[in-house]
């Protein structure tokens, strides 16, 4: 059976970006431009950006020195309007697509980014097989929303549109079920850009910045707990198998 995004979050990311611009999409935009940058190899001057939002990653990204070409998927008619009203330098085309099926061939790109996408997704494994089909390589994040007590705040992260929640462990076995070879990885932390519009009030700041701190010396804890987890991939061509 072909699979589609559900009426009702189709509906509520239709008009999702209708606003314009927001400090806190372009804030945080830089830091995941930054960490894009940072596992982009010389040889990735063609990507698929998929599930772009309103384009800020992208604008960001080639601030941050990426000169590659740019082609832009989004499921959000007020997003792909965003983004082309942006003009980003190197974007050669914004589709709109079904949030499953990409309408490019096989392995058309040398590189598809997929940056705080995949939490927001009802059927993950169907989009990463298609992401996966299109594309040689591939670079993902995801916000890192664990906690020990994460059932006690669904209501919070289903108003971020926040459906599937994940530790970088459980990410990596995700993509590594799905045939997945992660070649290189990055464990990243609030810049305090974010960290002052998430928390205005500068003692609750203070608090949250000595944890970060924290978490950022011990490397075991790094890796478990990061505010975002970033991958670079690349498909095996084993697909699902089990038993």
């Amino acid at each position: 059976m072909s699979q589609t995004i559900s009426e009702s979050l189709l509906s509520t990311y239709k008009d999702q970006y209708a606003g314009g611009a927001s400090a806190w999409r372009d804030s945080s935009a830089r830091q995941k431009a930054i960490n894009i940058q940072s596992l982009l190899r010389a040889d990735f001057q063609e990507l698929v950006d998929v599930g772009s939002g309103d384009g800020a990653v992208l604008e960001a990204l080639t601030r941050t020195g990426y000169k590659g070409s740019l082609t832009s998927l989004e499921i959000s008619e007020s997003g792909a309007a965003a983004i082309r009203s942006r003009n980003i330098p190197g974007l050669k085309e914004v589709r709109l697509f079904d949030g499953y099926h990409i309408p490019f061939a096989d392995r058309q790109f040398r590189l598809a980014t997929c940056s705080h996408v995949i939490e927001h997704v009802e059927h993950p494994r169907m989009l990463l097989r298609e992401i996966a089909r299109v594309s040689e390589y591939q670079i993902l994040e995801i916000p890192i929303d664990f906690s020990f007590f994460v059932d006690e705040q669904v209501d919070r992260f289903l108003a971020y549109g926040h459906i599937n929640i994940y530790t970088p462990a459980l990410f990596k076995f995700l993509l590594k079920s799905e045939g997945f070879e992660v070649l290189d990885e990055r464990f990243s932390f609030f810049s305090p850009e974010i960290l002052r519009q998430i928390y205005p009030g500068p003692f609750k700041r203070a608090v949250v910045s000595a944890k970060i701190a924290v978490l950022r010396a011990i490397p075991f804890l790094r890796r478990i707990k990061p505010s975002a987890y970033t991958v670079l991939c690349r498909h095996s061509g084993q697909n699902l198998s089990i038993m």
